[in-house]
């Protein structure tokens, strides 16, 4: 009971995270919303578990790695650029079919109850909901249907990148590694691989911008609360549910996302894209209620 409530926990903090990326991307690129985010939260994590994880086995470095560059640098650059395109309501949409994704990868790892005529139809209905939102999105922010179809494809993409991410969680866990220490050397890598990215992330922030009481409570509030703290809560979940019924979670995010960026950004909620919002929850939930344990 406890994992579970902490997983709605967790996706009700994120669904929020797509608003409070999309208020400062007024004044910061995606790349600095991203690295000051995980500066701050592998900060925290580090005054709570300082001393360094130390591997079962050399080879597990790899799972760590993959963790920190699909979870950390991957998805969340992409979701950030994907905002700078669409709406946030579209986005929270999308990155919502990831449990569609690991319900795949489950299969590919073996676990045939992960594809059943259920998954193939709740898939269908989901994707359809998702076209609803993009194309009803494109004309509520403003028309560019192209830079529109970009953003909802980068979400898609980041949707992908983070079922893979929750199944190498799932194998770390399997591991025996504790949630906040493992949580931590997540973060260094995918620290490290953002520097690659570096030269790329545009203009520094300046303090004003910094020291906005907006803007520094929404990075205080993604780098402490839904990183640090609810990375912690989802890795403790993927462990003791595994990543598919984890992941069956995420299907609270669209509805959190819609609501808080009606109240907070003023976007329009739309029939077609409440349609669309719909379809998508209801095909994942369809999709997904026969391959729970395929975890």
């Amino acid at each position: 009971m406890k994992a579970h409530i902490l997983a709605a926990f967790t996706v009700f903090v994120w669904g929020v995270t797509f608003v409070s990326t999309k208020v400062l991307l007024a004044d910061f690129s995606p790349f600095w919303i991203l690295f000051i985010r995980f500066v701050l939260g592998f900060l925290a994590l580090c005054c709570l578990r300082p001393h360094r994880l130390r591997l079962r086995e050399r080879r597990h470095e790899r799972l760590f790695a993959c963790a920190g560059l699909t979870g950390i640098a991957c998805y969340f650059l992409m979701e950030n650029i994907a905002l700078t395109f669409t709406s946030a309501t579209a986005v929270g949409v999308i990155v919502a079919t990831s449990p569609l994704f690991t319900a795949i990868i489950a299969l590919a790892r073996g676990h045939r109850g992960a594809l059943t005529l259920r998954f193939a139809a709740g898939f269908v209905i989901a994707m359809t909901g998702i076209a609803l939102v993009s194309f009803a999105s494109g004309g509520a922010v403003g028309g560019d249907v192209a830079a529109n179809l970009i953003g909802c494809g980068l979400a898609l993409a980041a949707a992908l990148v983070w079922a893979i991410y929750s199944t190498t969680v799932a194998t770390i866990a399997e591991a025996g590694y504790e949630t906040l220490a493992s949580t931590k050397r997540i973060f260094g890598w995918g620290l490290l691989f953002m520097l690659v990215a570096l030269p790329f992330g545009g203009p520094l922030p300046d303090l004003p911008a910094l020291t906005n009481p907006v803007n520094a409570g929404n990075l205080a509030f993604l780098g402490l609360g839904a990183s640090a703290a609810c990375f912690v809560t989802w890795g403790f979940a993927v462990k003791h549910l595994g990543a598919v019924t984890t992941s069956t979670y995420i299907y609270l995010v669209p509805a959190v996302t819609a609501a808080t960026s009606v109240a907070v950004l003023a976007e329009p909620l739309t029939a077609p894209i409440v349609g669309g919002l719909g379809l998508t929850i209801g095909g994942l939930a369809l999709s997904n209620s026969s391959g729970r344990d395929a975890s």
